[in-house]
């Protein structure tokens, strides 16, 4: 057994947090050296109960199946010892012990921007969260999110689209994806992206996962934008992890009157920097690119969506016009819509009206 294995134990014992575990860690020479130790000797250095559960789970079939399982699946393991550990994350007040990894894992050291939202999003919140992933992942930033419906879903999926990279940080292990319908999406990361998780393998997605997997979120990133969320949501916490870590909160304003703009609104308040543009994220983060120059050049349009930018370039035009002079059904029309905010060449305003930008 080699120091990573020792830290896999430690990570598998119940009510040992990595903070703790580093501090007690520190009285070893290396931290295989548990795997030597007489319980009497483990009880001494980690306390009565701890000693007992590092005792009983050394010898578990639960620790040495996960070793088998990490090893079929060819799972990345990456620990607080090793190089690449990512040195944002390694800065937070309880960095995991180790991650693992399903995916580039040389994503997680890149520019990270993490984008937050609501599970019961708009379609003004779905919308905008695809966009601004789409723009972000293709000037090069990795962007990050939780891989949870709603926003987090929208969030990969434009990075997806624009060739980009992308993070999905689980609140489960990661041969226990969750939700269910986002499997198939899981695997698309994995091939251009990376699945990431502190968690054991088969480790079921239990509430009390989420406040801890939202601190990864927030510490592998230089900030958060959050889009859509509840005066109570994971969203927020996700941006009050960022706040204790130093970390830019950034935040999308929506509808007075939605419950899902309230605690964007409160953020907002508080001092998160409201942004409507993702210029705004790159200047305040000091990021230089040339942003439509590089984005417009590149993207070839479909017909249908070359027709309706045109009409749209004649000025502000609402839904019903565009449907009447662009001959297309209201559902086309939405995903053309849909696709020409995402690569920023227009925006909507109040009242599904849409300007070019």
């Amino acid at each position: 057994m080699d120091n990573r294995e020792a830290l896999i134990l430690l990570n598998m014992v119940e009510g040992l947090s990595p903070r703790k575990a580093k501090e007690l860690l520190s009285k070893l020479d290396k931290p295989k050296d548990i795997f030597s130790l007489k319980v009497k000797e483990l009880k001494t250095i980690f306390g009565e109960n701890l000693g007992e559960k590092v005792f009983s789970k050394r010898n578990s079939p639960e620790f040495l199946t996960e070793l088998k399982l990490i090893e079929k699946e060819k799972i990345n393991i990456l620990t607080f010892l090793d190089e690449e550990y990512p040195p944002l994350l390694a800065e937070i007040y309880d960095p995991p012990l180790l991650l693992y990894l399903r995916g580039r894992k040389g994503c997680l050291s890149k520019k990270c921007l993490a984008i937050v939202g609501s599970r019961r999003a708009s379609f003004y919140g779905l919308s905008s969260a695809e966009k601004f992933a789409y723009s972000l992942a293709y000037l090069g930033l990795v962007v990050v999110s939780g891989l949870a419906r709603g926003i987090d879903t929208s969030v990969h999926k434009g990075a997806l689209s624009a060739g980009g990279e992308t993070l999905a940080i689980l609140g489960s292990g990661l041969l226990n994806i969750y939700p269910k319908e986002n499997v198939s999406l899981a695997s698309q990361i994995i091939d251009r992206g990376c699945l990431v998780s502190e968690f054991p393998l088969t480790r079921p997605p239990f509430r009390e996962n989420f406040p801890r997997r939202n601190r990864i979120i927030s510490g592998l990133s230089l900030g958060v934008l959050v889009v859509e969320a509840a005066q109570r949501s994971g969203a927020l916490i996700t941006a009050n992890f960022a706040l204790e870590q130093g970390r830019e909160v950034f935040a999308l304003p929506g509808s007075y009157n939605s419950p899902q703009s309230k605690g964007v609104h409160s953020l907002i308040k508080q001092g998160a920097k409201l942004v409507d543009s993702v210029e705004d994220i790159l200047e305040e983060l000091n990021i230089e690119f040339n942003f439509h120059q590089s984005l417009k050049t590149s993207l070839n349009l479909s017909e249908k969506e070359n027709r309706v930018f045109t009409l749209i370039g004649k000025g502000a035009r609402d839904i019903e016009t565009l449907s009447q002079q662009s001959q297309l059904e209201r559902s086309s029309l939405y995903q053309v819509l849909l696709s020409l905010m995402i690569k920023g060449l227009i925006k909507e305003l109040p009242g599904k009206v849409y300007i070019k930008k």
